[in-house]
């Protein structure tokens, strides 16, 4: 959905703020002499874990730079540390709820073109290439802008805004080592994964020649810039954008929001249904059937996914198994009722057939031609493994789960705080598959009989 001024204006005659002012302001970036960055400016940021938000200062930079809001849009947090957007009156579906001028958007590009003028980025968009990283590069420029407007404390226009964010994050990145000893493999891998890209990251910036060299050595400094980005950038993975207010927006399996843009550039924010008030205003940070991933990325744990990835990662896929339905997103096991998707059966089967190619064979043939009735009966006739197979797993999983929870028992949670979450993951996946066993374990039993008659 694209939007006109004319909806643009029927937001602005609605809001909170002036019309007058929505879009009739310069870009917000540093002029192209660069301030000069020093440790007492660089001071005027305060990193530490549990340094306040002033969100405060931050709403009203915002609403003083054009961001519009409809009455009964806020704020709220429940602790001081977690804030998010919700609305205190019911909106109707298709309504915009905010605008955010296009030149308070931070874009990797944009970071990229102006913070050239200051120095050389391009050696550390180079070191990552070659590191492997290249993918994280448009990262790297947003990263590289959130440490400059750092570095120039006091003189950076974004300065509410940086105060008004999160110091304390519960990511991968951000965790300490004993926290990886707890990770299940799955969330180990993809939380290892977002590490590397925060060391590779440092390597990168050491290449910079215009940051302070006490912000290049700060490496806390860096890992806030860092999980700032990667909790609030979006956009597609070749141009990420940091857009400020709509990145307050909390995640949500069920969405009440979606963004666009006008022909100007400016976002505008609408709702996808009705709303009634106290709700909250949430969009999708990703696929709500793998919490692990949003776990790693973004330090949080959706407790209202429906379905977990299944955990089986001993599997190689090839162009077959790919074609059959292997894609993480859909070998789920679903959290209430421990349903197991069929996709997850497909898979299994496919492996337990590795030593038979003339039924293997048969399997892909007869899914990529919709022959039904086919593979329905090589799915019975191999039940007993199958069945066998996944239940394996689930026990073994199960047991793996437990060995890593009592890790973390009798550790002080003050040295280690984001382990409270991870065991609240591992809870999670182990209520899950929990349910799966309850629904395997008659089916094995079943299937054994079956086989011994």
């Amino acid at each position: 959905m694209k939007f006109s001024q004319t909806i643009i204006a029927a937001l602005s005659s609605t809001a909170m703020l002036s019309p007058a002012v929505a879009f009739g302001f310069a870009p917000i970036s540093s002029s192209s002499s660069p301030a000069t960055p020093t440790f007492l400016k660089a001071a005027a940021i305060d990193v530490q874990e549990m340094a306040e938000r002033d969100v405060g200062s931050m709403e009203q930079w915002a609403a003083n730079l054009g961001v519009q809001r409809v009455d009964g849009i806020q704020l709220t947090s429940e602790d001081g540390l977690d804030w998010q957007l919700m609305t205190t009156q019911d909106i109707a579906s298709g309504s915009p709820v905010l605008s955010v001028p296009g030149n308070m958007i931070l874009t990797s590009s944009r970071a990229k073109e102006e913070l050239s003028q200051y120095g050389d980025v391009a050696a550390g968009a180079s070191l990552l290439e070659r590191l492997g990283s290249g993918d994280i590069v448009p990262i790297y420029y947003l990263v590289l802008k959130v440490l400059y407007e750092y570095d120039i404390g006091q003189d950076s226009p974004y300065l509410e805004w940086l105060n008004g964010l999160p110091r304390l994050y519960y990511n991968a990145a951000s965790m300490t080592d004993f926290c990886y000893e707890c990770l299940p493999p799955l969330v180990f891998s993809l939380s290892r994964g977002e590490r590397v890209k925060l060391d590779n990251v440092i390597k990168a910036i050491e290449k910079v020649d215009f940051l302070s060299p006490q912000t290049k050595n700060d490496k806390e400094a860096i890992k806030w810039a860092f999980n700032v980005v990667t909790t609030r950038a979006i956009g597609p993975p070749e141009e990420k954008q940091i857009i400020p207010m709509a990145d307050m927006f909390n995640h949500g399996t069920e969405t009440e929001i979606e963004m666009d843009y006008d022909e100007n550039g400016n976002l505008v924010a609408f709702t996808t249904c009705d709303v009634p008030q106290g709700s909250p205003l949430r969009m999708s940070y990703g696929c709500p059937t793998n919490p692990s991933a949003l776990f790693a990325t973004y330090g949080f744990l959706d407790e209202t996914s429906p379905a977990t990835f299944c955990k089986i990662m001993n599997i190689k896929p090839n162009q077959e198994l790919l074609e059959i339905g292997y894609d993480t997103s859909r070998l789920v096991f679903y959290k209430d009722d421990g349903g197991i998707a069929e996709e997850v059966w497909d898979i299994v089967l496919y492996q337990v057939l590795s030593n038979n190619r003339e039924h293997q064979e048969l399997l892909y043939e007869s899914h990529i031609n919709q022959d039904w009735e086919t593979k329905q009966a090589l799915h019975e006739r191999y039940r007993y493994e199958t069945s066998s197979y996944l239940q394996n797993h689930v026990d073994t999983f199960l047991d793996q789960l437990q060995a890593l929870s009592n890790k973390a028992i009798g550790k002080d949670v003050n040295e280690h705080p984001r382990l409270p979450l991870i065991l609240n993951h591992n809870e999670f996946v182990k209520n899950t598959f929990l349910n799966v066993k309850a629904n395997l374990d008659p089916i094995v039993q079943e299937a054994r009989m079956m086989q011994q008659a």
